[in-house]
């Protein structure tokens, strides 16, 4: 008794220390790669854990592993040092070590100081990443899922102790019985193996199951084993853990069970499903109970507090807290997104968005806190863009595109496009937004010209044989060019009449973008080349190579002197428009850099990865445009000499937001960010 409140306070103790540390730090400033200013966002949510004294939750994500306060939901550490997505996380009984296991990329097992975040091992030898890892009941031991085997470790040592091997496929779910004498593994083979936990001797084989089995659980008495299952099964089973009977088939979700659980006292069993919902079983009976529903995405991971009164569940982006006798929840540890799929920046640069899956997250760029989430697409939040007012944010999804009043988040109107979309872009005045269609099955793909006030379609061009990757504007307005695969088109924005075709990729042309001044077209493909154009007579100017075999974003910055790419690997680079030399490599994601956009000034290069972060980069700074006779303060002497250039076309100090034309968009821009000083 004595040693438990002892070992209770000393976590409570350092977890104060911990909590003072966040307070001190904001946390999006936390372990930042080199050359960035922020993160906006944790990442994706894989696994989430009680601490054995149920103070901290840990939380394995594609960053590395959070740390939090379980009764604030506070942000107490983050542990960095994985190469690849943490996707299992868990304490040892005593709570002083924490196991993380990664995947592909990475495939090592790290074990931390819970207390500290200190780094003590790291277990090697995994080869196709560690989808589990369990502790011993005792401490002593770690079992960690690897392909087709299992590894155990000595987890005071480090060292590797022993290899199972039986599975045909991949390990997903590996858990030791509570007495510590057997261990259990799940797996891609549709079976679950029994071990002797001590000599490593195959026990027995569990066969039931017509899918992956995904998650595996003992009971608290060790007598019964949970098992949950994938996509053509959908269903937990519960085994006697002595003779290997199958005791129970429990059926009721619709899509598989990533995570099975029971309570601290045996009575309940919890399973989380890819249809959104939590399910509590009668573990004797196996009867329903209760399903908790308030997951808008699939439930990746549960867990009980020790004392049996609360469940928390991970998701792709949210946790929510329930109380297990009511039902009631709440979302806690915001900022988790799943893959950040385009990255917007307001035109004040106060903003940035992020498009997720089914979401889509505001935030401030002065915090790093997100301050706005936008709900409603069925899928992912493929691209974002500001109208250049700043007035509306359009999201494209699947097969439709939504209009979203930025002010107060409202759901102004869905442009429906009657088949598969694969980009968007505005016109440089606002009224027009061009969408690019996936090719149909007779190979034909469209370019749809919208009116964005009254939503209706105004032209739609019969463009490509292949799918319509990216479409841009013209600085001007006049051009409109579509990116297909090893194509790209020029188009009259007024007719849709079709002027040339630019060839010279041999892949799809996943990204355009026309230069400030307008005079070079730059654009990206999966073959692994930058092509710039000149944007008039369609003639190729440069190759910049990239070498990463995808190039999947491009932005210029606004004074036009750098082109940043992005590409499959996680890198950034950053190319000298002027002589085609690389600058700089930008490196921080882990995954496909989908999306790339610079601020208004110049000085930050915002990107969304795969990792489902934003990062916000300190590249070099330009001049600012929003102070327009650059005397370091936003003034009416800037409104004025804005002002006097209205209705002119080229005028370089008063085209703040560089559409071609000096007109009251731009006295706006000026007028939101007066008074501040550069």
């Amino acid at each position: 008794m004595k040693k438990r409140l002892f070992l209770k306070l000393n976590l409570l103790f350092v977890s104060a220390l911990f909590l003072q540390n966040a307070l001190a730090q904001d946390y999006t400033q936390w372990s930042l790669p080199e050359g960035t200013k922020a993160r906006l966002g944790k990442g994706k949510l894989h696994d989430i854990v009680y601490s054995p004294d149920g103070t901290q939750i840990a939380v394995g994500s594609s960053i590395g592993i959070w740390l939090y306060d379980a009764n604030t939901g506070a942000e107490i550490a983050l542990l960095t040092g994985h190469t690849g997505d943490v996707l299992s996380v868990a304490y040892s009984p005593d709570g002083n070590t924490l196991a993380s296991g990664s995947g592909r990329g990475d495939g090592t097992v790290r074990l931390w100081d819970a207390t500290t975040g200190r780094h003590k091992h790291t277990l090697e030898g995994h080869t196709e990443g560690v989808a589990s890892v369990a502790f011993s009941p005792d401490g002593s031991t770690l079992a960690g899922g690897n392909y087709k085997e299992i590894w155990l470790w000595e987890v005071t040592t480090g060292e590797h102790k022993q290899i199972l091997e039986g599975h045909t496929d991949r390990v997903l779910s590996v858990a030791f019985s509570p007495d510590g004498r057997t261990l259990a593994s799940g797996s891609r083979d549709d079976t679950i193996r029994l071990w002797d936990a001590i000599t490593g001797e195959y026990q027995r084989t569990l066969e039931g199951h017509t899918d992956w089995v995904l998650s595996v659980a003992f009971s608290p008495d060790g007598r019964t084993l949970a098992s949950g299952a994938d996509w053509r099964d959908k269903t937990v089973r519960l085994w006697d853990v002595t003779t290997g009977a199958h005791k129970h088939t429990l059926e009721g979700h619709n899509r598989w069970i990533r995570a099975v659980t029971y309570s601290p006292d045996g009575s309940t069993l919890a399973s989380g499903s890819g249809d959104g919902t939590i399910r509590l079983w009668d573990a004797t009976t196996g009867e329903h109970k209760r399903t908790l529903k308030g997951h808008t995405n699939d439930v990746y991971s549960i867990a009980y507090s020790p004392d049996g009164r609360t469940l928390i569940s991970g998701s792709f982006s949210e946790s929510y807290l329930w109380d297990v006798a009511t039902a009631q929840h709440e979302r806690i540890l915001e900022g988790h997104t799943w893959d950040v799929y385009s990255v917007a920046y307001s035109p004040d640069g106060r903003t940035v968005g992020s498009g997720s899956y089914r979401e889509i997250h505001l935030w401030d760029v002065a915090t790093g806190r997100r301050k706005q989430l936008l709900e409603g697409h069925a899928n992912y939040a493929y691209s974002l863009l500001y109208s250049p007012d700043g007035g509306t944010l359009a999201s494209r999804g699947y097969d439709e595109i939504w209009l979203w009043e930025t002010t107060t988040g409202r759901h102004k109107q869905t442009l429906r496009h009657g088949s598969g979309i694969a980009s968007i872009t505005y016109s440089p005045d606002g009224d027009t937004l061009a969408s690019g269609s996936y090719a149909n099955e007779n190979y034909e793909s469209f370019i749809r010209l919208w009116d964005t006030t009254t939503g209706r379609q105004k032209q739609s061009i019969l463009a490509h044989r292949h799918s319509i990757y990216s479409v841009a504007y013209s600085a001007d307005g006049n051009t409109l060019a579509s990116g297909s695969y090893g194509k790209i088109r020029l188009w009259d924005a007024a007719t849709g009449e079709h002027k040339r075709t630019l060839e010279g990729h041999v892949g799809g042309v996943h990204s355009l973008t026309y230069s400030p001044d307008g005079n070079t077209l730059a654009s990206g493909s999966y073959d692994g080349t930058i092509l710039l154009w000149e944007a008039t007579t369609g003639e190729h100017k440069q190759t910049l190579e990239e070498y990463s075999g995808r190039v999947i974003s491009l932005a210029y910055s606004p004074d036009g002197s750098t082109l940043a790419s992005g590409n499959g690997d996680g890198a950034i680079l950053l190319w000298d428009t002027i002589t085609g030399a690389q600058k700089q490599t930008l490196e921080g994601h882990v995954g496909d850099v989908n999306s790339l956009v610079y601020s208004l000034d110049g000085s930050t290069l915002a990107s969304g990865g795969g990792d489902g972060t934003v990062l916000l980069w300190e590249v070099s700074p330009t001049t600012n445009v929003m102070d327009v006779n650059q005397d370091g303060v936003v003034n009416t002497q800037d409104l004025e000499l804005v002002s006097s250039q209205f209705g002119r076309s080229n005028q370089d100090l008063g085209d703040v937001n560089r559409d071609g034309i000096v007109n009251i968009l731009d006295l706006v821009l000026v007028a939101s960010v007066f008074g501040e000083r550069y």
